[in-house]
């Protein structure tokens, strides 16, 4: 037990304690909140085929519908970054889960193309405002040794929700209708809702940082390490991020310590949602123009997207070693691996093998930039942080969904559109490697102690 007059360091706390059911609940809340983050991300694209059909629409005519929810996750992310570092993770995280919630459950009665648009814009708000402070908040809940390692595993509930959708959708919409899908994805997360208002916890690091009353932080500490924090009068945080002066979570991502490695880390994400979207929504068509048949076509490129729980071996390996280079080392993979697709046409059993590939290793290195983001920043711009590349590398996924219909429109051979896309896997090696080379290893640093003092 902390003698009454002792200061307690917050984050050494964290470290000397057993990893408690508290924190695992805050862990299972977050993983949640992405994996429904997932499921509403990716339902619009198992129900087209239904609108088509029921609404007699066009395909072009669905492309507003389908980049809506898009321009709604950078919207949403750039602006709940800095709303979290002033008022709070927890507020803005309740918040989004709401807005998303209810625009998803109101999408399922819309009567026509322009209202579900409207609305996917409203969820990609709320969607594009929950992931980054999921993030941010397990990662400010975590030990040091164990950060990237925890962050990475709550991560991974973004592909498996747009996973498990596809099945649930596969079998919801015969039986109930394309409306059902969109039902579920508003009423499940209005249930997790309940949960976060009554358990999940504000940031203890955020708190501390903000100088709220030592009642509070000692409230949530003492669920983690029980008599160990009885009695003390006052916390302290170490940051062992570089040391800046500015006064918002703005200003600090934009200040000089920080500026290159904002700009490396959004160059990566960006470019990451470059090749996802680029090959996620082109593939199927590509792999028909090769020859193949279009059922075994869409089998294939649905390979794609199912590799990103390679995060947790990339979120240890980021615990034990320089994190820049191992996420490096995972887009330089990804360039070659995705060349290499384009030299499998007419190659069927190596183009599934491939294709697997490429998705494992592209999707773990994506993953895994959120928890080198949230290590690199301090508490007090480490929301704004992880949201403005997560907001900001949207635009990358517009991009790529255009990038391929461009080169098509050129006449590119298959083989040379895959080349092409593989650039943007070099582009975020390089920046990655260029953030490190910078100073910005997302530890070290001047570290400066953040008293609070008992209210």
């Amino acid at each position: 037990m902390a003698k009454p007059s002792q200061d307690v360091n917050v984050q050494t706390l964290l470290n000397e304690h057993p990893f408690s059911p508290f924190q695992w609940a805050i862990f299972a809340l977050c993983f949640f909140i992405v994996l429904l983050d997932g499921f509403d991300t990716a339902a619009i694209g198992y129900i087209a085929p239904s609108l088509i059909k029921e609404w007699g629409v066009s395909k072009p005519a669905l492309a507003p519908v389908l980049s809506a929810a898009l321009f709604g996750l950078a919207a949403g992310a750039l602006l709940a970054g800095p709303l979290a570092d002033r008022l709070g993770r927890k507020k803005v995280l309740v918040g989004s889960v709401g807005i998303f919630a209810l625009a998803c459950l109101a999408s399922s009665f819309a009567p026509d193309l322009g209202t579900l648009s409207a609305l996917r814009f409203v969820t990609g708000v709320g969607l594009g405002a929950a992931m980054p402070n999921a993030v941010t908040l397990m990662s400010e809940f975590c030990p040091e040794q164990r950060r990237a390692t925890l962050t990475n595993a709550m991560f991974c509930g973004f592909p498996l929700g747009a996973a498990f959708g596809g099945f649930l959708a596969a079998w919801m919409i015969p039986q109930f209708g394309w409306r059902s899908v969109l039902v579920l994805g508003g009423v499940a997360p209005l249930a997790l809702l309940v949960l976060l208002v009554l358990v999940l916890p504000e940031s203890v690091r955020h708190m501390v940082a903000q100088g709220q009353p030592v009642e509070r932080i000692r409230a949530v500490l003492g669920r983690i390490a029980g008599p160990a924090v009885q009695g003390v009068q006052r916390f302290v945080l170490t940051e062992t991020a570089a040391h800046s002066d500015a006064k918002s979570g703005i200003g600090v991502v934009l200040s000089a310590p920080y500026r290159v490695g904002s700009l490396m880390l959004w160059l990566a994400y960006f470019m990451g949602l470059v090749i996802f979207y680029a090959l996620i929504n082109w593939m199927p068509v590509l792999f028909k123009d090769a020859g193949l048949d279009p059922k075994t076509g869409t089998l294939i490129a649905a390979l794609f997207p199912l590799g990103g729980v390679g995060a947790i071996l990339f979120g240890w390996l980021m615990d034990r070693f320089n994190a820049n280079r191992i996420i490096a080392v995972g887009y330089a993979l990804t360039a070659v691996s995705i060349w290499f697709i384009g030299q499998c046409a007419g190659q069927l059993g190596t183009l599934v093998v491939v294709v697997f590939v490429a998705g494992a290793i592209m999707n773990t290195a994506q993953s895994s930039l959120p928890a080198l983001a949230a290590a690199f920043y301090p508490t007090r711009g480490r929301a704004t942080g992880v949201a403005w590349m997560l907001g900001i590398g949207r635009f990358g996924g517009i991009a790529g969904s255009f990038l391929v219909a461009e080169l098509s429109a050129r006449q590119l051979s298959f083989g040379d559109i895959f080349a092409v896309v593989a650039i943007p896997g070099v582009i975020a090696t390089l920046a990655l490697l260029v953030k490190e080379f910078a100073g910005g290893k997302g530890h070290g640093g001047n570290g400066r102690l953040a008293p609070v003092n008992a209210h």
